[in-house]
């Protein structure tokens, strides 16, 4: 049943939605060169799709962060979905790393460079050290917050090493990262479908970290620190050890 809903409902829709709401994030970005204008679309963006596809989001412990500064998110990642509930129920203004080449697809290119999201090049250490000064720069300079997946792409299961860039962000710039546990995501979109099948994702969100007085040796212990608070917050097995 869900099957049949998706395909001759939910997916029409979001695709049209999607579209409607791009192009009008590109017009925006013709006077608005902040990209806050853009943000808040893809918000409004983000709650409709939750809905077309019959997606109940629940946000938990979103007073514990101060709305009026920045801060460095951090996630687990099991889902494409886990974007647009994050983006649908935290009233941040968040900004992403996204690979590179997707900057080079028309109109979805467009789209993040002039909404203010940031490439990843994955595998090259000084462009990485690169994307990190620069993710902690704009956070400085324009007060906006960044959302990362520290484990480098989605999980089928158990949550992966978290890698050090987002420790390394918020240190250097200063705010505090906040652990968020993502639950439901990966039932209602698994990594292997396109069709979203519905259900309920909870975003738990845990207590801030601050950073000052924090140094870019401290990475590895605050990575390990995160890594255990967002697994409890996401009911996930803890793995080993924190990848660099």
């Amino acid at each position: 049943m869900w099957k049949l809903r998706a395909v001759l409902l939910s997916a029409p829709a979001i695709v049209l939605l999607t579209v409607v709401m791009g192009s009008m994030s590109l017009v925006c970005s013709i006077w608005d060169r902040t990209g806050h204008a853009q943000h808040r679309l893809a918000q409004i963006w983000s709650r409709i799709l939750l809905a077309l596809g019959f997606t109940q989001c629940e946000v938990y412990g979103v007073e514990k962060i101060d709305l009026s500064k920045s801060h460095v998110l951090v996630a687990n990642h099991s889902s494409y979905m886990d974007i647009p509930a994050i983006m649908g129920t935290i009233p941040l203004q968040l900004r992403f790393y996204a690979k590179k080449g997707l900057f080079s697809i028309p109109f979805l290119g467009w789209h993040l460079h002039r909404a203010g999201h940031l490439p990843v090049i994955r595998g090259d250490a000084r462009a990485s050290v690169k994307s990190m000064a620069e993710g902690a720069r704009v956070i400085r300079e324009q007060g906006i917050s960044l959302l990362l997946f520290p484990e480098g792409g989605r999980t089928h299961e158990h949550m992966r090493p978290f890698k050090e860039g987002a420790a390394h962000i918020a240190i250097k710039a200063g705010v505090p990262i906040v652990p968020i546990g993502l639950t439901g995501a990966r039932d209602v979109l698994p990594m292997e479908s396109l069709l979203i099948r519905g259900g309920r994702i909870e975003v738990h969100i845990g207590d801030p970290i601050p950073t000052v007085g924090m140094t870019t040796h401290d990475r590895a212990r605050l990575s390990e620190m995160l890594q255990e608070q967002v697994a409890a917050l996401a009911g996930q097995k803890v793995v080993e050890k924190v990848a660099s």
